[in-house]
């Protein structure tokens, strides 16, 4: 049985942690943090009905990191660093589910986080936690940094094309978020009377935190191509195409779910059946990647309640321009599902375990 703490339990990605191990057969809850509702029952804070709903809240400082296999953080950004480094050197393994340690290098964690990185010499043993593209290394990490949601959808979505070379120029996503995944700490935007009936873009353009990582994660695969397919060929490594990522995330009345709508130019020559090839021999066998049938479009419905994120592929007649749809639940596959996800892997469980 792996014994698990959570770190800021109180939050929504803590709360929807607590419902997705109620029913994961190898996992036991030691403890659970809050600093603004320390001494309360969890029950208290989230009356949903939970066999950790008696649990008594900690403050952090008397949460016991040596007395658990795995720590979950679901601390804000800035705030895991150090309590991620005690709770690693105390013997535990760790997700992370904030985004300090997405990033590789310090200096862009700096310039998009406004503060200089605590930790630089466990940032660099991090592990970025999206098992389609890193699971072998997951499975030895100590430390695993849990995607952000916005940027789980993208990077599912262009994946396939980037590892064989066939994304550059400029790329446009566009996202649509439930209210979630602006957090449980209210804001205006936020607010019932701001967001109910309206959509609201912001972040546009290149100022989006997920940014970083989204491009990070997407360089990688086009600077290590892990091969083509008959007729597309393999690229060189040193010839890998550039591309400009434009994304615009939008706020919409719901309160949960993600789909982003992401347009890209083809290479010249590629054929519908091609790119259906090229998707399918990546994710046919993932148990949490649903490929739609060519043509049709992924919705919330197709993904949100479940770990799944769902793709579809259209490619515009007449033209070279491909539309991915991406969708998936913020709370799930972009939050606890994925680290339920990347704890079985951790622990060499079945990676759906808990999950289906």
């Amino acid at each position: 049985m792996i014994k698990v703490g959570i770190l800021g339990a109180t939050g929504y990605t803590g709360l929807e942690l607590l419902r997705v191990l109620a029913r994961h057969p190898g996992a036991q809850v030691a403890w659970l943090t809050s600093e603004g509702s320390a001494g309360q029952r969890f029950g208290d804070v989230f009356p949903a009905p939970l066999p950790q709903s008696d649990m008594k809240l900690i403050p952090s400082a008397q949460a016991d990191a040596s007395a658990t296999d795995l720590v979950f953080a679901c601390l804000p950004h800035g705030a895991s660093q150090d309590a991620v480094a005690a709770a690693c050197q105390a013997g535990a393994r760790v997700v992370d589910l904030s985004a300090d340690y997405r990033l590789h290098d310090p200096a862009a964690y700096q310039a998009w986080y406004d503060h200089a990185h605590s930790q630089t010499a466990l940032l660099a043993e991090a592990v970025y936690g999206l098992p389609e593209l890193h699971r072998s290394r997951i499975c030895d990490a100590g430390l695993v940094a849990n995607p952000g949601c916005y940027a789980t959808s993208i990077i599912l979505g262009l994946a396939p094309l980037a590892r064989v070379g066939w994304l550059g120029g400029t790329v446009i996503a566009d996202s649509k978020s439930g209210v979630s995944g602006a957090g449980r700490q209210p804001t205006q935007k936020t607010h019932f009377v701001e967001a109910n009936e309206n959509l609201s873009p912001y972040s546009i353009g290149r100022s989006h935190r997920h940014l970083p990582e989204i491009e990070q994660e997407l360089a990688e695969l086009m600077t290590k191509p892990e091969g083509g397919h008959e007729g597309q060929g393999t690229p060189d490594a040193d010839a890998a195409p550039s591309f400009t990522l434009i994304f615009s995330p939008h706020l919409v009345p719901v309160n949960r779910g993600i789909v982003s709508t992401i347009y890209v130019e083809l290479p010249a020559g590629i054929m519908e059946q091609q790119v259906l090839a090229l998707y399918r021999a990546m994710y046919l066998a993932e148990p949490f990647v649903r490929l739609l049938p060519a043509g049709q479009v992924a919705t919330m419905a197709h993904a949100v309640g479940s770990n799944s994120c769902a793709i579809g592929l259209t490619l515009v007649p007449g033209t070279r321009t491909l539309i991915v749809t991406s969708s998936l639940d913020n709370l799930i596959k972009g939050a606890s599902g994925q680290a339920v996800q990347n704890m079985n892997l951790m622990f060499g469980l079945g990676e759906s375990t808990g999950l289906a």
